[in-house]
């Protein structure tokens, strides 16, 4: 095994502390920890060094283009584990590190009270700590004037009581050299705003908002339905492609290979001589609409979202401006993507204007910033290399700390992971496909463990407009009640597609996608159609919106329950203030059965005790624990979840 060959001089000169097992961090520090603005990041580490002296040890961090270091103190909590946490008010990238050192002061301090409790003589020692006190520097000018003071004392009285008092220990702490300062490699830090945790989002066709047969809808008809998804609670209005339309290859009903003249193309095959990524679709309206719906979702509370593909279609601008960014073929045609995807072409992110390439996108992003966009949907991560999102992602952030970047992929489970550790803000997950008790306890277990949850961020959603889970093509009304609590309440965040709240099923044959999707066609709906969901999803939101705990979803507890169809979770907010009980049906069958809570406790008055009283969120109906639990009864068809605040 090949190992550096160390001089004397070299090892003399290392480090003599140890800085171990740092808590939290990505990979040793290679990737960024995510924490949201106003939250206490806790840091802990393993911090020692061969003999007895006091170690002091400090918790530094900036953000990252700040020169000045903040510092908090390390508090040892035994076994050379130390902690200390600081809060970072404001979104941006920060770092941090750890320092330690020898406290001599300290230490002489400890020794000379270990001597004098055997009675030994220490007439000496006390000569040697007024020498540190001449050492002194640096600190504040009151910590100065304590060890001129008590220097003068020991100096007049030859007494060492003076050396010994807890103001010149705690003076000395901050004036004395520091000659084995040791400081740990930093680590990245990522802080989002609150609604990079928290959020419902709700996912729409732009075209399809018209209320009128056959006519396409505008960005003024996407304002008029801002009131309804207000009503329902969401706070985040997400908008497939807005950009004009290639008619190369265009794509025709239920994905048909050739489209007639009136079919208006999927909306992710981008760019027509209308223009590219920074232009409108002109039967959406104009610029000054987009404004418009901007402003309207602030009036409502919400904020506005948009699908961004790193694609294009064959009719975009770019090829004819930019023919390096493409690959040709031998006959000079572009190549375009593979199979049901022949309408799109994929830039060569490689190309010898790679620059040029990457800075378009980026300033693509940046135009939809300038006009209101706060959150960006990243579609086909597969289309660009890791390190352009890499890229990307940091240039964004520096530029903007505010904008929130969501991974909506269902890729290979290492590279979504991957990817959040990029810094994608939030990332799509594979809950569509978890319906079983065991698969959704196993995957959110997963989800909320470490390292998972300080860099994973999990959105549920229960359906796309590319996907149409296999579990609702039944269109029974329980199982889209039961899915969507399940995303509102597992997660603190989850968005639906629209079509969801009027029950949406009819599928291809054999496949989970939408019969007749409105990815190839125009479509017009009743939003008000009768056995609609809208009023639960309200109820859902609202409950969520009350409840911190449902804010966050680290601080999951799965309950054991016997019965095989249920599921029963808690979650507790991150200050311990508010505890939230969810109890979901997974078949459709009527049940009745024994919920224990013998071993979930909360918090009452910065003490835990078991929970006396669960209150129903709904009903507002209080009921007793006793025995360690609760008897429960649940139709589906009524209602598939219950949920209780947990009461002491």
């Amino acid at each position: 095994m090949n190992k550096t060959i160390q001089t004397v001089e070299s090892a003399a000169a290392g480090s003599a502390f140890l800085i171990e097992d740092v808590y939290p961090s990505i990979d040793g520090g290679r990737f960024a920890v995510k924490r949201i603005a106003g939250e206490r990041v806790e840091v802990w580490a393993d911090i020692y060094r061969d003999g007895d002296a006091v170690i002091s040890a400090a918790l530094i961090w900036r953000g990252e283009q700040d020169r000045e270091w903040r510092s908090e103190p390390m508090t040892p909590d035994g076994n050379d584990r130390w902690s200390g946490a600081f809060t970072p008010q404001e979104p941006g990238q920060y770092v941090y590190a750890i320092e330690a050192w020898t406290d001599e002061f300290a230490t002489w301090s400890h020794g000379i009270a270990r001597k004098q409790r055997t009675g030994a003589d220490v007439s000496l020692d006390a000569i040697e700590g007024a020498g540190l006190l001449t050492k002194a520097h640096g600190g504040r000018q009151d910590a100065a004037a304590v060890i001129i003071r008590q220097c003068e004392d020991y100096l007049q009285s030859g007494d060492v009581a003076p050396l010994l008092s807890a103001e010149l220990g705690k003076a000395m702490a901050e004036s004395q050299s520091r000659p084995d300062l040791t400081r740990s490699p930093p680590f990245p830090l990522i802080v989002d705003r609150d609604k990079a945790r928290f959020g419902a989002c709700y996912q729409m066709m732009p075209r399809s908002q018209s209320r009128i047969p056959g006519r396409h809808g505008t960005l003024r008809d996407c304002i008029a339905r801002v009131p309804d998804l207000a009503a329902m609670g969401f706070d985040v209005l997400y908008l497939t492609p807005v950009h004009p339309i290639g008619r190369t290859r265009r794509k025709g009903r239920n994905n048909a290979p050739v489209a007639t003249d009136r079919e208006p193309g999927s909306p992710y095959a981008i760019g027509s001589a209308d223009g590219g990524h920074d232009a409108l679709h002109p039967e959406l309206g104009t610029i000054e609409d987009f404004r418009a719906l901007v402003a309207t979702c602030l009036e409502y509370g919400l904020e506005l979202a948009l699908d961004f593909a790193v694609q294009c279609s064959p009719d975009h601008p770019w090829l004819t401006q930019h023919p390096e960014w493409f690959k040709w073929r031998p006959d000079r045609s572009v190549r375009t993507a593979d199979g049901p995807y022949s309408d799109i072409v994929i830039p060569d992110f490689a190309s010898v204007d790679r620059v040029g390439l990457w800075n378009a996108f980026r300033d693509a992003m940046l135009f939809w910033i300038d006009h209101g966009v706060t959150i960006f949907a990243i579609d086909n991560h597969d289309t660009a290399p890791l390190p352009f999102w890499d890229w990307l992602i940091g240039d964004i952030r520096r530029r903007h700390p505010g904008v929130i970047l969501f991974s909506k992929t269902f890729a290979k489970p290492k590279l979504m992971k991957g990817l959040a550790k990029l810094g994608f803000a939030q990332s799509f997950t594979y809950f569509p496909w978890r319906t079983t008790k065991w698969e959704l306890e196993q995957y959110l277990g997963e989800l909320t463990r470490y390292p998972e949850r300080d860099f994973y961020r999990p959105n549920l959603f229960v359906n796309t407009p590319d996907l149409l889970p296999y579990h609702l093509q039944s269109g029974e009304t329980w199982m889209f009640k039961s899915r969507v609590a399940l995303a509102a309440t597992l997660s603190s965040s989850f968005g639906i597609y629209s079509g969801f709240e009027l029950l949406e099923h009819e599928a291809v044959p054999g496949r989970e996608e939408y019969l007749d999707s409105e990815k190839y066609q125009i479509r017009q709906r009743d939003w008000d159609k009768p056995g609609n969901i809208k009023a639960y999803i309200a109820a859902l939101n609202g409950i969520r919106k009350d409840n911190a705990a449902l804010q966050q979803t680290a601080n999951l507890r799965f309950l054991g329950i016997e019965d095989g169809e249920t599921i029963a979770f808690a979650k507790e907010a991150a200050d311990s203030t508010n505890t939230v009980l969810a109890v979901i049906a997974l078949s459709r069958h009527v049940r009745e059965f024994w919920l224990p809570l013998g071993g979930l406790t909360i918090d009452a008055g910065g003490e835990r005790c078991h929970v006396a009283a669960l209150e129903n969120l709904l009903t507002g109906e209080q009921s007793r624990i006793e025995w360690g639990g609760i008897r429960l009864r649940i139709d589906p068809d009524r209602d598939p979840a219950l949920l209780f605040r947990c009461l002491a």
